[in-house]
């Protein structure tokens, strides 16, 4: 079973994601870009204070793998620093009905 992971960037909005994508390659707007290997679902949504994010990934190795060759440098070029919050969870079900 695929594993979830939720990450939280308390300070910062909109704008950091849509440029920390950007240095990834991906827009955001239409969904198009070099998406990483094994994810399998991403959201994100402003909250309170910050900007959330929830991803489903095949496997941890998958997302670790990702965060080594590309994310920590995008998030290092998008001025973003470690997530306020980055926890794994283990999925009962994952399932996609209007996809």
């Amino acid at each position: 079973m695929a594993d979830a992971l939720i990450i939280e960037l308390d300070g910062y909005g909109v704008e950091d994601y849509e440029r920390v994508n950007g240095h990834l390659g991906i827009d955001m707007q239409n969904g198009t870009g070099d998406w990483p290997q094994g994810l399998l679902t991403h959201s994100a949504a402003s909250k309170d204070g910050g900007f959330l994010i929830y991803e489903v990934w095949a496997s941890k190795a998958d997302q670790e793998r990702f965060m080594e060759e590309r994310l920590g440098r995008a998030l290092e070029e998008g001025g973003v620093e470690r997530p306020s919050r980055m926890e794994w969870l283990e999925l009962t079900a994952h399932h996609n009905p209007g996809g």
